[in-house]
């Protein structure tokens, strides 16, 4: 028997990159796996069904309440009920502090912090009823501070807060709650470093990094597939580095 077999997770963020990832690596599992994003992810689901897993999409944006709490009563509707969340959903708007615009602040604190609030609360409510369930947000070594990244440094620092207040609240109902900071992860996004300066851009990259390589989106789903199984029942609350060393 695969280790989430009979469960059912949200992803979002999960139409590419690392939501991508992660998604299937959890229906590889066995789960049944809702992926939502901003634009339909019929590309990614079609994936996980040639591979014989169980996936739909759900077209959500995050930072809209109501749209959230839509999802997980569409996921609850499809599947029977909602065992795991993960919030992946983000995006990055940067820029020096002294430059950044009121608007680029507020737009990335509304999609990482506040969109992964909603998903969180939202995934709670179902799962405090049934005295089950594992919650695992996506935040980021940026959490620590980053150069050019206040706002996205400040969302992601506000996850890690926000998910040990949510383990500590839900522990005695069942529920586990944790944190994954990815470090440099080999996406289509990252992966155009490759065509800054002739590749030195990448190159720089992989000299802070002390394995010398990128990680893989599959990296990070190993370690989700872990948290949301029943292996993981005694471990909330933690904030785990996926990052080759680079996180300190």
């Amino acid at each position: 028997m695969k280790r989430l077999e009979n469960k059912t997770a949200i992803v979002t963020g999960a139409g590419r990159g690392l939501g991508k990832g992660i998604a299937k690596k959890l229906a590889e599992e066995g789960a049944k796996v809702v992926l939502a994003d901003v634009a339909p992810a019929e590309e990614a689901v079609a994936e996980i069904k040639a591979m014989g897993g169980t996936a739909c999409c759900f077209t959500v944006n995050v930072a809209e309440q109501d749209e959230v709490k839509a999802l997980v009563a569409f996921a609850i509707e499809q599947y029977g009920t909602l065992d795991i969340m993960v919030n992946n959903a983000g995006i990055n708007r940067d820029g020096m502090l002294h430059k950044m615009s009121v608007e680029n602040w507020y737009t990335v604190i509304e999609v990482d912090l506040t969109g992964t609030f909603y998903g969180t609360q939202e995934a709670l409510r179902h799962m405090r009823e049934r005295q089950y369930g594992r919650i695992i947000n996506i935040s980021s070594g940026s959490w620590l501070g980053n150069i050019g990244q206040a706002n996205y440094a400040a969302a992601k620092a506000g996850v890690v807060g926000l998910t040990k207040t949510a383990a500590r609240e839900n522990a005695k109902k069942g529920i586990t709650c944790n944190v994954i900071c990815p470090g440099f992860i080999e996406t289509d996004m990252t992966l155009k470093l490759k065509e800054v300066k002739d590749g030195a851009a990448w190159d720089s990259m992989m000299q802070r990094i002390p394995m010398g390589y990128a990680g893989k989106p599959s990296d990070v789903g190993n370690l989700v597939a872990f948290l949301a199984s029943d292996e993981a029942a005694y471990i909330t609350s933690e904030v785990i580095n996926v990052g080759g060393g680079m996180i300190v």
